[in-house]
């Protein structure tokens, strides 16, 4: 009986890697995975790109909508592509973890401008001098860029942001000062050394007991040391303080989840933590 069964899986098994074979065969042809937008901002006086993956069976004319993964240093060359394919895998039939989801990739333009807010220190300064616009950048996305997309593409109530170092930065700072924009927070290896550690000293909405938009926020980190110039900044140390802060807060629809992977650096730990995140953050059998 075993013998028969396992006979019968290798059958199933291999009629599915055929239909897979040969539905490859009849796509043939160019390899296409997102489409290039632009859109003009008038807060940051420029033209943004915008690499945007639309799910398999995304259709104008259907009802369905869609969440939203917003990633910051989205560009083709930095985190699109390959945040693109962790949500595609994730949304396949036989993985099904994820909702099928809309990524937008936001190219960089000056990400040293954008991702940083005010510094006191000139050592901040010298290592970005073109900083302090993170404001503009964050009016930017809640005032121009999401209104874009809920208008032009078939977005639900979902909203999702990503972003590691620099961008991690900005999104613990939307986090803390305008938490509602998205209700998933991907933060990974954030640099929260700047400023001498100023978001730390926030504090913000999200910690009150009134808070009540249902709000999942991933924090992941690799070993990664002291930061350079700023001896009293470990970047472990930092994302786990930033962690237990949002744990002893008491809203009671905010949940928070740590994660240190020790065998990634500050280079290595995006897309292994954006693969952890989705696990984390999507408990099986939860799509919202």
């Amino acid at each position: 009986m075993k013998h028969l069964l396992l006979l019968l899986i290798i059958l199933v098994l291999s009629q599915q890697l055929y239909a897979q074979d040969k539905n490859d065969k009849l796509r043939s042809g160019p390899l296409v995975i997102g489409a290039v937008d632009e859109i003009y901002s008038a807060v940051l006086s420029e033209n943004r790109a915008l690499n945007i993956y639309l799910p398999e069976g995304y259709n104008e004319k259907d009802s369905v909508k869609y969440p939203v993964i917003y990633v910051l240093d989205g560009s083709i060359n930095v985190n699109f592509i390959p945040v693109a394919g962790i949500v595609q895998y994730n949304t396949l039939p036989w993985v099904n973890r994820i909702p099928k989801s809309i990524v937008v990739g936001i190219a960089n333009v000056d990400r040293n401008r954008d991702f940083t807010g005010p510094t006191n220190f000139d050592i901040d300064r010298k290592y970005a001098p073109t900083c302090g616009g993170s404001a503009k950048f964050i009016a930017f996305i809640e005032k121009e860029l999401q209104p874009y997309m809920n208008k032009k593409y078939k977005t639900g109530a979902s909203k999702t942001i990503v972003g590691q170092s620099f961008a991690g930065l900005l999104a613990t700072e939307i986090l803390f000062t305008k938490p509602t924009l998205f209700n998933k927070y991907i933060i990974v290896s954030p640099s929260l050394w700047w400023n001498d550690g100023s978001l730390l000293k926030l504090q913000p909405e999200i910690l009150n007991e009134t808070f009540s938009q249902q709000t999942g926020i991933y924090i992941g980190v690799g070993k990664e040391g002291l930061v350079p110039g700023h001896d009293s900044h470990v970047m472990e140390v930092d994302a786990n303080l930033l962690a237990d802060r949002i744990k002893q807060g008491k809203s009671k629809t905010v949940s928070v989840f740590f994660d240190y992977l020790p065998a990634e650096d500050h280079e290595t730990v995006t897309h292994p933590a954006v693969f952890n995140a989705f696990r984390l953050l999507y408990p099986w059998g939860n799509k919202d």
